[in-house]
């Protein structure tokens, strides 16, 4: 193994999937591949070489099996139809994805599986696989697996439709379950909303998929949806453990942000600047320079809030959208948030023994004030200028 070598056996690293082949017992020739994507990837030589465990006996039928030969990882689930319609009784097909010989392949299991079913039902109803091969004209087959293949290696899921029959194919990431969602947290999608495929989602979730554009919090949402806010908490949650979105801090002009090490990328990449201008334009009619939304995401610092920046620079007249210009900022690492944090001191006095038990429950250094604002339907300045007034109330700020 090359020690300089990011790429190895064991590594950890998931990969694409390389190839797609469905393979089939022929009742004279034996084990043979019937159509694979692209074409040829798996030689006739290397094929016959693992061809027993490709098509292997009845004790490891329906069993998840991976071989890995010159290179290649091979990926499978054989089933055996017992049938006396087939040439010896029996039908045996296995629809294997080929990765490189180094790349992680649990998450795919679940998928080879799920559409080795789905084939096997078709199958039976309608012989869709003994058909095509009898033909020698796999074209409808060739055509799913393609898509298969470019669908999963793109954007991690896929949904396959033949004549009346659907179904979903998702990569399941096996991470731990992701931080409870707070209510005023905001969802933004890390992917074009487009290319998701409503009939993928519950009910509950396409209701709020609308509604997420990065600037409504998880409360707001729940709001505009009519559905109740733990739903939509939970939804959020599965959207981001699936990666389909991620959580930033909500929009407010009393906001203070900071410039992160990372914005020295902005000087340099050019992807970077691109996706920069044409994400934080007013209008895609006038860009705004590179410059800029540099001197914008600079002057971002400790003690300046997002609405001083804006009546220094006047964005407006730089034809940028300070909203989008802080969301990309975020997500792209450019600045981070800095929270303020209430907390309550211990005080002493025998008139505030009363209410200092509520407010260390409530101020207790761990609540930030957009948490806060969200809880009490109050904007920040106003729940400022309350806490301000109590000299037992102080703010933690980082």
């Amino acid at each position: 193994m090359d020690g300089n070598s990011k790429y190895y056996e064991g590594c950890g690293q998931e990969g694409p999937i390389r190839c797609i082949f469905l393979c089939e017992f022929h009742p004279t020739a034996g084990p043979r591949i019937t159509c694979q994507v692209p074409e040829n990837y798996i030689s006739k030589d290397i094929f016959d070489t693992v061809s027993h465990y490709i098509i292997p006996k009845v004790q490891l039928q329906r069993s998840t099996l991976t071989v890995t030969l010159l290179g290649s990882k091979i990926l499978g689930f054989p089933v055996r139809i017992d049938n006396k319609k087939y040439a010896r009784n029996a039908y045996y097909f296995n629809l294997c994805f080929v990765c490189d010989a180094w790349a992680r392949t649990v998450h795919l299991e679940p998928l080879v599986k799920k559409l080795t079913e789905y084939l096997l039902s078709m199958e039976l109803e309608t012989e869709w696989l003994s058909k095509q091969s009898l033909s020698g004209d796999a074209k409808a087959l060739n055509t799913l697996m393609l898509q298969v293949m470019q669908d999963i290696n793109s954007r991690r899921m896929c949904t396959l439709t033949v004549g009346t029959t659907t179904t979903h194919l998702t990569v399941v990431r096996l991470n731990s379950d992701p931080a409870p969602v707070k209510d005023h947290q905001v969802p933004v999608f890390l992917y074009s909303r487009q290319s998701f495929v409503a009939d993928q989602w519950d009910l509950t979730t396409n209701q709020i998929l609308p509604h997420i554009d990065g600037f409504n919090h998880v409360s707001k949402i729940a709001a505009l949806t009519d559905v109740e806010i733990s739903l939509v908490r939970a939804c959020v949650q599965n959207l981001v453990y699936y990666g389909v979105v991620t959580l930033v801090p909500i929009f407010q002009y009393c906001a203070v942000y900071s410039a992160t090490p990372k914005l020295r990328q902005l000087t340099r990449c050019a992807g970077l600047q691109r996706q920069c201008v044409e994400f934080c334009a007013r209008s895609p009619r006038q860009l705004p320079k590179v410059s800029d939304l540099f001197r914008m995401y600079a002057g971002m610092s400790y003690g300046s809030t997002v609405r001083d920046l804006c009546r220094r620079l006047r964005p407006q007249e730089l034809a940028i959208n300070e909203r989008k210009l802080v969301l990309f900022g975020v997500l792209e690492g450019l600045i981070r948030r800095v929270y303020k944090y209430p907390v309550t001191l211990h005080s002493d006095s025998s008139s505030a023994r009363s209410e200092h038990s509520y407010t260390a429950r409530t101020y207790n250094g761990v609540v930030c004030l957009d948490e806060l604002c969200c809880s009490q339907g109050l904007a920040a300045s106003q729940i400022e200028e309350q806490l301000e007034r109590d000299s037992d109330v102080i703010f933690i700020i980082k």
